[in-house]
């Protein structure tokens, strides 16, 4: 991992622990001005100091994963298309704590993901209410009805939700996946911050 992701993820982790620069500096035996280089981004570690941060902040900063990460990345990204929240999960909760840039944009995709699904059901839930006004009608006039233009209208509409949610679903995905490939910000527009960043 290169600066300035290391440093923000030390940053990240240190607060999650608990520690501050002082503690964390203790821990692994170096000055915490050395600490707070590391996480502005000054300087980049020496592999000891690595180490010993990866034993007290239990993640591994030794990895080199630069090659992956845009794979990884690409296809986080690329499974929002899918519309099931249990891909990007799986792959997230396997890779986050391997990269920070995974764990971020990986809550991305799951806010995204989670919004999307949402939607998705309140489309299945308006679509089970289309057809009321149809089943309160008497038989007569269900069969006349057929040819009508509300009819057709109808038939048209009731998937027309469901179609334009992977529409967007689709292009949020690749175009959020060519993004991160180009190291560009990642943008999920309509996605409910669920998964705080």
């Amino acid at each position: 991992m290169n600066q300035p992701d290391l440093g923000l993820r030390v940053i990240e982790l240190r607060q999650q622990k608990g520690f501050t620069q002082e503690e964390l500096a203790e821990k692994c035996e170096v000055s915490p001005r050395t600490i707070q280089r590391i996480e502005s981004g000054e300087v980049d570690p020496r592999s000891y100091t690595l180490q010993c941060l990866s034993e007290s902040l239990d993640f591994n900063f030794m990895e080199d994963n630069a090659e992956n990460e845009n794979l990884w990345l690409a296809l986080l990204h690329l499974s929002s298309i899918f519309c099931i929240i249990i891909l990007p999960l799986l792959l997230w909760s396997w890779k986050k704590n391997k990269s920070y840039k995974i764990d971020k944009q990986g809550r991305q995709v799951l806010n995204f993901q989670i919004t999307m699904t949402l939607a998705l059901f309140a489309a299945l839930f308006l679509l089970m209410l289309a057809p009321a006004p149809l089943i309160m009608m008497d038989s007569a006039k269900v069969s006349n009805l057929e040819n009508s233009p509300f009819f057709i209208l109808l038939v048209i509409c009731v998937p027309l939700p469901l179609i334009l949610i992977g529409i967007f679903c689709t292009w949020q995905g690749v175009i959020n996946a060519l993004r991160a490939l180009s190291e560009k910000p990642i943008r999920y527009r309509l996605a409910i911050p669920f998964l705080k960043e």
